[in-house]
C-alpha cells in the first residue's frame, strides 16, 4: 500500500476539478498569498494551541512552534505558485508534509479544524479585500487536495505498519478494515 505522491495528485486534481483556470488565477494571485500567509499561520497555530494535547505537540522542543510556522507560511505560498505546476515536486512534498505530521502526532482530528479554521479567515480576508469567489473557490480545492495528502499519509502509514508487523496480505487486511466498519455502524 505504498502511495505513489504524483499518481496521487493527478488522481486528486481530477476529483475536485482543480483546473488550468484555477492554477492560473492562484499563480496571479501568489504575491497576495505570500502577504497573507504569516496572518493565516497565526490563525492555524492558535487555533491549535487552545487544545492542550496539541499545545504539548507544538511546543515539545525548543523551537519546533517557530520552524512550524515557518514551514506553514512557505507551504501557504506554495499553493498560489505550484512550485512546478502543481506536478511532481509540488506532490512529493506535500506527501512528505503528510508524513511529518503522522511522524509528529498531529493527526486529522486537529488539521481537519484546523484547516477550517484558515479557509474561514482566508474567505473573509477574501471579501474584504475584494477578491473574487472564483479564488476562494481555486484555493478552496488546492487546500482540500493538500488536506487529502495529510488523511492519506495516516492511512499509509497505519497499512504499511499493520502489514510489515502481521505479514498480512494487503487483500486480508482491506477486508479485516471493512468488516471492522460493518460491525461498527
Amino acid at each position: 500500500m505504498t502511495l505513489e505522491p504524483n499518481t496521487f495528485m493527478n488522481t486528486m486534481v481530477d476529483r475536485v476539478d482543480f483546473t488550468a483556470a484555477d492554477k492560473a488565477l492562484l499563480k496571479a494571485n501568489a504575491d497576495w498569498g505570500l502577504a497573507i500567509a504569516t496572518e493565516m499561520a497565526d490563525h492555524f497555530y492558535s487555533y491549535l494551541g487552545r487544545d492542550s494535547e496539541m499545545s504539548t505537540i507544538l511546543n515539545e522542543s525548543e523551537g519546533r512552534i517557530h520552524r512550524l510556522r515557518e514551514t506553514f507560511v512557505q507551504w501557504f505560498h506554495e499553493m498560489f505558485t505550484g512550485m512546478d505546476d502543481w506536478q511532481f515536486n509540488y506532490a512529493t512534498r506535500r506527501w512528505r508534509i503528510g508524513l511529518v505530521h503522522v511522524q509528529i502526532g498531529i493527526g486529522p482530528q486537529h488539521v481537519v479544524p484546523a484547516m477550517a479554521v484558515v479557509v474561514q479567515a482566508v474567505g473573509r480576508k477574501l471579501k474584504a479585500e475584494g477578491k473574487t469567489t472564483d479564488l476562494q473557490e481555486a484555493l478552496g480545492k488546492i487546500c482540500m487536495i493538500d488536506l487529502a495528502f495529510i488523511e492519506q499519509a495516516y492511512v499509509e502509514v497505519s497499512s504499511s505498519a499493520v502489514l510489515k508487523e502481521t505479514g498480512w496480505t494487503e487483500k486480508l487486511f482491506k477486508r479485516l478494515v471493512s468488516t471492522g466498519a460493518n460491525s461498527m455502524s
